[in-house]
């Protein structure tokens, strides 16, 4: 919590929070005494109308989580768009947010990431989490992926199958009493947890693929259908023969003159 976060719960009318039986604890911390209303993802719309019109009547309102950053994986998200409707000021204040923190201490490339948050349920949302791990399976980015104790030995194996052994960071209980981070491949993860029973809530980090690899695999999917068949599909969009080769030569690694003989050849 930074003073200007303190300073601002003692000044709001209002603190929407997640859960206010675990947020009273933090208020007490601080000897805050502002008045609490719950806003969470059961109530999140038909909350927000009514915080909304508050704030219309003047009233300053703060939105506080559980854990993390508001809005991040959260129901806040909900409430700040519709303030943006209503044309009501926003502002967001610096604090702990789990997907910052285990990127900067996983020690895998921070320059570009993808945050998936919490994948859908595989008992409920089936399809919709095999189409997001099938379109991670290229991502080239570092990914941050959210789960919960209960789950996380079904999503290592899913992760697995899907995308291979990779690199990757298990983050828990981030900026808490357990804190921990360990370095290793997805396959040890997967290891480590048929013998140790996952505790606390987990940030898994995992490294993206290279540029090199998926051109490597492109190549030789190439190499795989004949080469007047590869050249059609691209004369078939309308392409002359001559830029035809040139594409053909750049998927295949190879120059355009030896595309041009073999060709001959045929």
């Amino acid at each position: 919590m930074t003073p200007r976060v303190v300073e601002l719960l003692g000044e709001v009318d209002v603190i929407a929070a997640e859960d206010t039986r675990n947020s009273i604890k933090l208020l007490n911390h601080f000897d805050i005494h502002t008045p609490m209303t719950s806003y969470h993802e059961f109530n999140k719309v038909e909350k927000a109308y009514d915080l909304i019109r508050q704030l219309k009547d003047g009233r300053r309102i703060a939105l506080i989580t559980d854990a993390g950053t508001p809005g991040i994986s959260d129901p806040g998200e909900v409430l700040v768009r519709m303030c943006h409707d209503e044309g009501i000021t926003v502002t967001s204040l610096p604090g702990a947010c789990a997907c910052i923190t285990a990127l900067t201490m996983s020690g895998l490339p921070t320059r570009r990431f993808a945050f998936e948050a919490f994948l859908p349920s595989k008992d409920r949302e089936k399809r919709e989490r095999k189409q997001i791990l099938e379109d991670l399976k290229n991502e080239t980015r570092t990914m941050i992926i959210y789960e919960a104790p209960h789950h996380l030995r079904t999503t290592l194996a899913d992760l697995y199958e899907t995308l291979g052994d990779r690199q990757m960071a298990v983050c828990k209980e981030l900026t808490k009493r357990f804190e921990s981070v360990k370095r290793m491949m997805l396959s040890e993860a997967i290891a480590l947890y048929e013998s140790e029973e996952p505790l606390g809530e987990y940030v898994l980090v995992l490294e993206g693929r290279s540029f090199k690899d998926i051109k490597q695999e492109e190549e030789a999917s190439y190499q795989e259908i004949p080469l007047e068949e590869h050249m059609k599909r691209y004369e078939d969009q309308g392409i002359d023969r001559k830029e035809a080769m040139k594409l053909v030569a750049k998927d295949r690694g190879m120059s355009k003159r030896e595309v041009y003989a073999l060709l001959l050849e045929q």
